[in-house]
């Protein structure tokens, strides 16, 4: 399947052109699931990051930590949903 999204133009095994709305539809997807990867690894780093040893209540720096690691992933999202969205302004124009 990842041929699919493999160059500029979209076709099955057959090599019959895939509908544009359906092509769109399989990028749309793999961005979603690139995202959640993201999302994904992010935490990992933030609990590798921040969390020592669980325990049964969060210490003052390790809340800090995570507070810092939640607002700089807020900002990453706000930054990376402004680029889309100018992209697909750009795209429509």
């Amino acid at each position: 399947m990842s041929n699919l999204f493999d160059g500029d133009s979209f076709s099955d095994k057959d090599n019959k052109e895939i509908d544009p709305e359906l092509a769109e539809f399989l990028i749309a997807e793999k961005q979603k699931a690139q995202f959640n990867a993201q999302i994904h690894e992010f935490n990992n780093i933030c609990w590798d990051r921040c969390i020592d040893k669980p325990g049964n209540k969060l210490d003052g720096r390790t809340e800090t930590c995570i507070n810092n690691c939640v607002d700089r992933f807020i900002d990453v999202t706000l930054f990376i949903t402004n680029r889309f969205a100018q992209l697909l302004n750009s795209v429509a124009k």
